[in-house]
C-alpha cells in the first residue's frame, strides 16, 4: 500500500469517525462468480496483506459499483481492520453479466455466491453480510435461507418487506421511486454522481412527475427506459404478485443469524426496519438497531452504520467483545437527547387520544354531541402537495407547512399550548371516519409541531388508498352509513414537542408528488390519463370521533 493510499485511507476513517488503523490489504480486482445459468457476476477481494491460510468473508452485494466512494466507504474501511472483504456488482450492473431486474434475482445469485465463497481456498467457511439499502435487501434475500446459517448480517436503511419504498398501504410513492429509476437509469453513463444535485435532471424530474399517462416517465428523465420504473407502474394493482420475490418479511426468521441494524427516523424505511426488528426478537434473534435524526443516506446514517458495523464485525468475526448497551438506541429529536431501551416499541410508553373537533381543534375529551362533519374536494388536476418527510433524496425532513394548510383541500385540526413536554416515543396511528365521493380515494393524515410563531412542521404521517378491491379490510370497516373507519397507520418517531407548542393534525386527500395523485377511476397507475373530483366528509361526532393515538413517554 502506498504512502498515498495509506493516508487517504486514515482521512477516510476521520470523517467515518473511526479509530485510526492502517492495516496493510491487497485488492484483487473482478473476481468472478460464476452462477448456474451461466452468468458470472464480477467482484473485488480484499484480503489482509499478512493473512495465512483461510479467513471469514465479509460479503456486500450491490448495484452501485465497486470503486471510488463505495470502496472507500464500504469496502476500504473493513480492509483496515483486517477483514477479507468480497465486494459484488449484482446482476447486470459494472461488469456483472446478466440484466439488471431489481429486486428479482438477488434471492438464487446470492445463494449461489455464498455457496461459491465457502468453497474458495481463502474463506474458511465463515461469511458475514454488511450494507445499507439496496445491499442491505441483499442481505434479507439470503439471510433466512442460507444452509448452513451465516455469522452475522447487517441489513441497514432497509426493510425486509422492500416494497414497503415503493407502495405504502396501496399508494405508490411516486418520487422515490422515479427519483431512485432516474439515478440507477444513468449512473454507469458518466456525468455527475447521484449524490451531487444536478439541477437539470431535477427540472426533468419534476416535469415527469406530472405529466400523464406516468408509463414512460422514465426516457424523460433518463431518455431510455428503465427495468425498474417499468416494473413500478405495471405491477401497482391490488393482488398482483410480481414483487413476491422480492419481499422477505414471510421467511422463518428463526433461520436468521444475529442483526445489527441503523436507520433514520427520516428514512423512507424506518417503519419497516422497526417491525423487522419487533418480528426478529420475537422469533428469539439476538438483534440490534439505532435510529437516529437522519434522511435515507445521509453522512450521519452513514458512518454510524460503518461504526456500528465494526465492534459489531469484530465481535461476530474475530472474538472481540460483544457491543456495550441496550438494544434499541433511539435518538430523541428537538431534545438533542439519545435513549435507551430494551424492546420495541418502549413499554414506558402510554397511548395518548387526541380527537378532531368541528371547527378545527384538537383536544383529549372526545365529543358528545352531533355536530356537522368537515368536508374538502380533492382535485387531482390541482393535488394537495407535500413538503418534507421521509423521502429518497433532500429536500426531506421537516418543512414548514403552512403554505399547504392554507388550501381548501386540508383540514387542520390544532389542540391549545402545551403546559410541559411531551416525548412522543413509538408507533403513531390515526382512526378517521371519512365518507369519500368515490369508491378510489386517499386518505393522508400528518401530525404536525406547531411553535408559538406558528410554524408548522410535519412530524410524522401516513396514508391509506381506498379501492373497492382491498375494501373492507381489517384496517378499513364500512358502517351502515356509508361512513368508512379508516386506521391510518404513521411512521414511528421519537420527537419532544416542546411546552408551549402545539399538536396539529392535516387530513387531505393525498401528498402529491410523494405519492402518486389519486386520480378516482382505479385505471392501471401506469396508463391512466383522466381524473375525478372528489369530495370527502370527515366525521367528528359522538358516534365517529375520528382521533390520533400519540405514545407518550411516561
Amino acid at each position: 500500500m502506498s504512502l498515498l493510499a495509506r493516508a487517504g485511507g486514515l482521512l477516510a476513517d476521520a470523517l467515518l469517525g473511526l479509530p485510526l488503523r492502517a492495516t496493510a490489504y491487497t485488492v484483487d480486482r473482478d473476481v468472478a462468480v460464476p452462477l448456474p445459468d451461466g452468468v458470472s457476476l464480477l467482484g473485488d477481494l480484499y484480503r489482509p496483506r499478512r493473512a495465512a491460510g483461510p479467513l471469514p468473508v465479509l460479503l456486500i452485494r450491490l448495484p452501485y459499483g465497486r470503486t471510488g466512494f463505495v470502496a472507500h466507504a464500504f469496502a476500504a474501511p473493513y480492509a483496515r481492520r483486517g477483514f477479507q472483504v468480497y465486494v459484488q456488482s449484482t446482476r447486470g450492473t459494472f461488469g456483472s453479466g446478466g440484466h439488471f431486474r431489481p429486486f428479482t434475482t438477488e434471492h438464487e445469485d446470492g445463494l449461489a455466491t455464498v455457496a461459491w465463497l465457502r468453497e474458495q481456498p481463502w474463506c474458511d467457511g465463515r461469511v458475514a453480510m454488511t450494507g445499507g439499502s439496496y445491499f442491505g435487501h441483499t442481505q434479507w434475500a439470503v439471510a433466512p435461507y442460507v444452509d448452513p446459517p451465516l455469522v452475522s448480517v447487517s441489513p441497514h436503511i432497509t426493510a425486509a418487506r422492500i416494497t414497503t419504498a415503493f407502495y405504502d398501504h396501496g399508494a405508490p410513492l411516486l418520487h422515490n421511486a422515479l427519483t431512485w429509476s432516474s439515478q440507477i437509469g444513468r449512473q454507469e453513463a458518466g456525468g455527475l454522481p447521484a449524490p451531487i444535485p444536478n439541477p437539470r435532471l431535477e427540472a426533468g424530474l419534476r416535469r415527469a412527475l406530472r405529466r400523464l399517462p406516468l408509463q414512460a416517465a422514465d426516457t424523460t428523465v433518463v431518455g431510455a427506459p428503465v427495468a425498474f420504473w417499468r416494473d413500478f407502474v405495471t405491477h401497482a394493482e391490488p393482488g398482483d404478485d410480481f414483487w413476491s420475490v422480492a419481499d422477505h418479511d414471510g421467511a422463518d426468521l428463526t433461520r436468521m443469524p444475529p442483526v445489527n441494524m441503523v436507520t433514520g427516523w427520516w428514512d423512507l424505511f424506518a417503519a419497516g426496519q422497526l417491525t423487522d426488528y419487533q418480528a426478529l426478537r420475537a422469533a428469539g434473534v439476538p438483534a440490534r438497531i439505532t435510529v437516529g435524526p437522519w434522511l435515507h443516506g445521509e453522512p450521519g446514517e452513514l458512518r454510524e452504520l460503518v461504526r456500528s458495523d465494526v465492534a459489531w464485525l469484530d465481535h461476530h468475526l474475530h472474538g472481540g467483545p460483544a457491543p456495550k448497551g441496550a438494544p434499541v438506541r433511539l435518538h430523541l429529536q428537538q431534545a438533542g437527547t439519545w435513549l435507551e431501551f430494551d424492546s420495541w416499541p418502549p413499554p414506558q410508553s402510554r397511548d395518548v387520544v387526541h380527537h378532531l373537533r368541528p371547527g378545527g381543534g384538537l383536544t383529549e375529551e372526545a365529543e358528545t354531541g352531533d355536530p356537522e362533519p368537515s368536508r374538502f374536494t380533492y382535485d387531482p388536476a390541482d393535488p394537495t402537495p407535500t413538503v418534507g418527510g421521509p423521502l429518497l433524496k433532500p429536500p426531506g425532513k421537516q418543512a414548514d407547512n403552512r403554505v399547504v394548510e392554507e388550501r381548501s383541500d386540508v383540514l387542520v385540526f390544532t389542540g391549545p399550548a402545551l403546559p410541559s413536554d411531551v416525548d412522543v416515543v413509538g408507533p403513531v396511528r390515526a382512526r378517521v371516519h371519512v365518507r369519500p365521493e368515490l369508491a378510489h380515494a386517499d386518505l393522508f393524515v400528518r401530525l404536525c409541531d406547531v411553535d408559538p410563531d406558528g410554524v408548522s412542521r410535519n412530524v410524522v404521517d401516513g396514508i391509506r388508498r381506498l379501492d373497492p378491491r382491498t375494501v373492507p379490510a381489517p384496517d378499513v370497516t364500512v358502517g351502515d352509513d356509508g361512513v368508512l373507519t379508516v386506521d391510518v397507520e404513521l411512521f414511528p418517531t421519537a420527537y419532544r414537542v416542546a411546552a408551549g407548542h402545539r399538536l396539529r393534525v392535516q387530513v387531505s386527500g393525498g401528498a402529491f408528488p410523494r405519492y402518486a395523485r389519486n386520480l378516482g377511476t382505479g385505471e392501471p397507475l401506469g396508463t391512466a390519463t383522466d381524473g375525478r373530483t372528489c369530495r370527502f366528509e370527515v366525521f367528528h361526532d359522538a358516534e365517529h370521533p375520528s382521533h390520533l393515538v400519540l405514545p407518550v413517554l411516561r
